[in-house]
């Protein structure tokens, strides 16, 4: 049993005033004589009795009235609930677009907003957050109001953080009592998202009804010539055999090639659409499929005019990098140091000091003013470099040093797979191959640098110099073949290739909402003005980033709808972008509850929503005594007037 107003028993200690009047009777007794004292004598200790019960009598119903109405005035009541502490509801509620599909009773996310409103309690405080959102202190009728306008969002659930600001909100509010559930249908999650949750936690896990799905995984081009463009799509097949599905390429609203396929059961599959060289194109090749995800059936692209990327070698004349620039993709352009033009440099992308012996002070400095504004410098030292030259360079712009010559024979063995030049190169981990290798290399402090290519012996043969906003590039030794035959190796290509692509990155065919993507602008600005970015239904400014010859644009985690955006300055459109949702949210990976290997017991699952608010409703449900006890205390006085008006002793 537990108390309302418990303090009202405070005052228990007035039940002592019926005990007084009890036992200090102040009413005067007068005597009368009469002739017949025998028979009075028996007469009075008769009456005498008789009073006395009819004292206790009267004393039990009073000191019944008085405790009836202490406990009817404190509350009391039966329920698993503390009333004298508030009650907050945090709800994740999972609003990815995986929710789009149907249960046994209906649309995921809009069965669950609908159970939540019908099951929920009026008088509870609540707080909701989504994958894109956060409101704290709701009401009932806040809460509903809220969980109305809740619409499907491209960004997944990141639920290390939602447990995060769960714990947060449960250490700044102690005093108060927390139940923390968990909506969704846990999609790509895993067991040890959850290994470390100490809180207690209920989650409600949301099950489709059906096991397949198709979907276009991605889209490239294989074949870009004057007259042709192959433009490939990977479709993946999760489930059984497919046969007859039809696919369609569109520009804009046009149709331009229709094909059917069939695919085996969970599996790939690369089909093939032809068609004219254009220099823009908004494309879109579509599924017609119905199956547990719609919005993975079709995936728009882009065909934008691609910038040629300016190169400029600066010191001997090498033949690799011509063949690598090749004129439909980059300007490359080569000079000696004596004959530069210095007025060159700040129209480039990127910079080649290659094994040039000195580093003259004028060039130092109008390197470190051309990185600051977005350039790239790769640096290939000479065997008789002036170290301190190229060390006076470096402290402009980090801590990294050179410090001495080495004549060593190494071999080159290590690559970091995980840095921005080799992504997408290899669609695996190589760990044999046939190493290059040097005769000698110059040794550094290894500070301020993030090793791309490696010695075995763990030293920086190729490394990224660690300065904020830069992108400086050093190679430890010449590529000369008689030091080092690093240019007859196929890895040759690919780093030089994205020194270059990594300069300046052209649109891609499209980007995937919710990810991190950095977009560079081929547009000049002046000092006030800004680029923006509309669609169909809106527009807004995005965080920009203005350099000399370019505008980076960062869509970090934004919450955008799939569609065409356009890039523009004033009313002028400078280029157009394509947005697909993640694909990830078309994976049939959802997390099993049940597996033996989820052995966190702080964690409940429940089936729905409809069955966790029931079970917590009936626990919190709460059973008031404090009726009984006024009628109790009613009872008391009413027995107390009959006895008072019928017992006669």
């Amino acid at each position: 049993m537990h108390f309302q107003n418990p303090t009202i028993f405070y005052f228990s200690w007035l039940l002592i005033i019926p005990i007084i009047v009890h036992l200090f009777q102040l009413q005067k007794f007068v005597k009368v004589p009469f002739t017949n004292v025998a028979f009075l004598q028996k007469i009075f200790q008769e009456n005498r009795k008789s009073s006395k019960v009819k004292k206790w009598l009267i004393l039990a119903t009073r000191m019944l009235l008085f405790l009836s109405l202490f406990f009817a005035f404190s509350q009391p009541y039966f329920s698993n609930k503390n009333t004298t502490k508030n009650l907050t509801n945090f709800i994740y509620l999972d609003n990815s677009l995986s929710t789009i599909a149907e249960g046994e009773k209906g649309i995921l996310l809009k069965n669950a907003i609908q159970e939540i409103i019908e099951n929920t309690s009026a008088e509870e405080t609540f707080s909701l957050l989504t994958n894109t959102e956060f409101f704290e202190n709701l009401s009932y009728e806040e809460l509903k109001n809220k969980l109305l306008l809740v619409k499907y969002s491209s960004i997944s659930p990141d639920f290390e953080s939602i447990l995060l600001k769960i714990s947060k909100i449960q250490n700044n509010k102690s005093k108060d009592l927390h139940k923390s559930i968990l909506i969704s249908d846990f999609q790509n999650t895993y067991e040890n998202m959850f290994t470390n949750v100490t809180t207690n936690l209920s989650a409600i896990k949301l099950n489709n009804n059906k096991e397949n799905n198709i979907s276009l995984d991605s889209i490239y081009i294989s074949k870009n010539t004057n007259d042709i463009i192959t433009v490939n799509a990977i479709v993946k097949n999760q489930g059984e055999k497919k046969e007859g599905i039809p696919i369609a390429l569109y520009d804009k609203e046009k149709l331009i090639n229709k094909q059917s396929f069939s695919i085996e059961n969970n599996s790939t599959t690369t089909l093939s659409f032809s068609l004219q060289n254009s220099t823009e194109l908004e494309g879109e090749i579509k599924i017609t499929y119905s199956d547990i995800f719609p919005f993975d059936n079709s995936k728009i692209f882009t065909l934008n005019r691609a910038k040629k990327i300016n190169v400029l070698s600066i010191g001997k004349p090498n033949k690799f990098l011509s063949k690598i620039y090749v004129k439909n993709e980059f300007n490359f352009t080569f000079s000696s140091l004596q004959n530069l033009d210095y007025n060159a440099i700040s129209k480039q992308e990127l910079i080649i000091l290659n094994e040039i012996e000195n580093i003259p002070a004028t060039l130092a400095n109008t390197l470190v003013d051309f990185s600051n504004k977005g350039g790239s410098v790769v640096i290939i030292p000479n065997t008789t470099i002036n170290i301190s030259s190229y060390n006076s360079f470096f402290r402009k712009v980090s801590s990294f040093i050179i410090q001495t010559k080495k004549t060593d024979s190494l071999k080159i063995t290590s690559i970091n797979f995980d840095h921005p030049v080799f992504k997408n190169v290899f669609s695996k981990k190589i760990n044999n191959f046939q190493y290059p290798s040097t005769k000698e290399f110059f040794n550094s402090n290894n500070r301020d640098i993030s090793s791309i290519i490696s010695f075995e012996n763990n030293s920086t043969f190729i490394g990224q110099v660690n300065s904020t906003g830069k992108k400086i590039y050093w190679f430890a030794n010449s590529l000369t073949d008689n030091i080092s035959n690093f240019s007859k190796s196929p890895l040759i290509v690919p780093v030089f290739y994205n020194f270059a692509k990594l300069s300046f990155k052209n649109t891609q065919l499209y980007y995937e909402i919710g990810k991190i993507n950095q977009i560079d602008v081929n547009v000049k600005l002046n000092k006030d003005e800004i680029v923006s970015i509309k669609n169909r239904n809106s527009s807004f400014i995005p965080q920009q980033q203005t350099y000399q010859n370019k505008v980076v644009l960062s869509l970090n985690n934004l919450d955008l709808e799939p569609d065409y955006f356009y890039v523009t300055k004033d009313k002028d459109t400078i280029q157009t972008l394509a947005l697909n949702p993640p694909k990830s949210e078309s994976l049939l990976k959802f997390l099993d509850e049940k597996t033996t290997s989820f052995t966190n017991k702080n964690i409940v699952f429940y089936t729905s929503v409809e069955d966790y608010f029931k079970e917590q409703n009936k626990k919190n449900e709460v059973h008031w005594l404090w009726k009984w006890f006024l009628a109790l205390a009613i009872v008391s006085l009413l027995l107390e007037i009959l006895i008072l008006k019928f017992y006669k002793p």
